[in-house]
């Protein structure tokens, strides 16, 4: 069993289909690991989810070996190394068969072909998603490019079958007792501020549906309210399934694929996004290769100023929620999704930068990176993508903060140096003349004098900026 982004016994089909084939041949089972740091870095894992990795990876063989299953970690370099690990490893336990869950993303498909033209008896299961990419298509026979009619046509799928996750496999052999403890030789970030484990992530989703997923379509727009489920580095790991997800969802609201006023509708639409990312991905794999989806993209004048990036990502924009949302980026390794929205939006518009280079950043940062979801979130935002937001609709982000954090709990925790200063004139802040970054005191106010809080002038002026995105946008425009 050849793990990958699948850490977990439980609704694991390779794992599953490799100990139902040793059971038919009176075999064993073992268990790899394939660790790539060059590849990982080609791929700007951020440190944090690679320790979420490690920690992982040392409670799995824990599992496995309570199974009587052994996992080893094989150490290479690039996915290139894995025909030589895999053969090396193939002959030194006389291996007959390789098990291994599909993955959506271009550079491990080439992979995993490449290992079978050369002869790996190599068998890959779908494990990614509830349904398999491929198999949501519109009347055409084609993949939709649309959100609404996909989510419309998986739900009408999903409510026919019957929703049952895999349950674990039974011992192969006597337990293990002796498990070494998991090392890697890479640079990592502590990532044990999230608990890890399949039981973990087990509880997490049970109490999210229990208390807080009626709550859930009310509360999750406010950053500084814990109002979403917070699941998805596990999903990004594979520790919990989308199968998992969907089956405790219809066991305490059976009728959320079919009632919209089901109080779990608004959560699983959010599971339904992500398998329509990761469908886009299989179906159009040039998404894997930093491509637009929209050609027209191609067309756009970025203005790509490094030194108002280097503000975005170090969370000096002059923009209170904004530069909160990044400094909560950076210090935690995970963002609220309205806020990955609001800075994606504020980089890509305001600031006229590449997608690109906001997709790369949060992918070094975030404990639940997932090229999927992060692509087709940032194309969203740039107006580039599949099902976008059109290149005319610009966030304003001071009326975001006034709208999703009123009271600026959470633009005071992540911006402490603006606790003193009331909240009216935090959603009021007024830019400078000069269109740029620079130190200045912003609260020298009458009605403020005596408070030394010092604070970035806004980078750049809403109205300008907005009138200016959509003239550079407009390169989005269907001719």
């Amino acid at each position: 069993m050849w793990f990958r982004n699948d850490l977990r016994i439980g609704d694991n089909p390779a794992l599953k289909a490799a100990c139902e084939f040793a059971n038919d041949h009176g075999s064993k089972v073992r268990a790899v690991y394939i660790v790539t740091p060059e590849q990982w870095q080609r791929h700007h894992v951020a440190p944090m989810q690679i320790d979420f990795i490690r920690r992982h990876l040392n409670l799995l063989a824990q599992s496995l070996g309570a199974l009587g299953i052994p996992l080893d970690v094989l150490y290479g370099q690039v996915f290139d190394d894995s025909a030589s690990l895999l053969a090396d490893y193939v002959n030194e336990h006389t291996i007959g068969a390789i098990f291994a869950g599909k993955e959506p993303e271009i550079n491990e498909q080439r992979r995993d072909e490449s290992l079978i033209a050369a002869g790996f008896n190599l068998t890959l299961l779908q494990q990614d998603c509830l349904l398999v990419p491929g198999s949501v298509l519109n009347l055409s026979g084609d993949m939709y490019k649309v959100f609404t009619p996909f989510s419309k046509k998986w739900k009408q799928i999903t409510a026919s079958m019957h929703i049952v996750p895999l349950s674990a496999p039974g011992p192969i052999d006597s337990a293990i007792s002796q498990i070494a403890p998991i090392t890697f030789d890479c640079a990592m970030r502590s990532s044990e501020a999230w608990q890890a484990g399949e039981g973990a992530a087990k509880r997490i989703l049970d109490t999210f549906l229990s208390q807080d997923v009626e709550h859930y379509q009310a509360l999750r727009d406010f950053p500084a309210v814990e109002g979403t489920s917070r699941l998805s580095p596990y999903l990004a790991l594979g520790v919990i399934s989308a199968r998992q997800c969907v089956a405790s969802v219809l066991q305490r609201f059976p009728e959320a694929l079919v009632d919209d006023t089901s109080p779990a509708k608004t959560w699983l639409n959010e599971i339904i996004w992500r398998e329509f990312y990761r469908h886009l991905l299989v179906a159009f794999p040039k998404l894997s290769m930093g491509h637009n989806f929209n050609a027209l993209g191609d067309g756009i004048k970025w203005r790509n100023d490094k030194n108002e990036f280097a503000a975005w990502c170090e969370g000096r924009t002059g923009y209170p929620l904004v530069d909160a949302a990044m400094r909560q980026l950076n210090q935690t390794g995970w963002m609220h999704n309205r806020l990955r929205m609001l800075v994606a939006s504020f980089l890509t518009k305001h600031l006229l930068v590449d997608w690109r280079w906001g997709e790369q950043y949060f992918r070094q940062q975030l404990i639940d990176g997932d090229l999927a979801a992060n692509n087709g979130g940032w194309q969203w935002s740039a107006g580039t993508g599949c099902d976008a937001q059109p290149y005319f609709r610009v966030f304003s982000p001071l009326s975001q903060s006034a709208k999703f954090d009123p009271n600026c709990e959470f633009i005071k925790r992540f911006v402490p140096e603006l606790s003193e200063v009331p909240n009216k004139a935090i959603h009021e802040i007024k830019c400078s003349a000069v269109y740029e970054a620079s130190k200045v005191d912003l609260f020298a106010a009458p009605e403020l004098e005596g408070k030394s809080a010092t604070y970035p002038a806004p980078i750049v002026e809403h109205s300008f900026a907005r009138q200016r995105a959509i003239e550079v946008l407009s390169a989005l425009k269907k001719p």
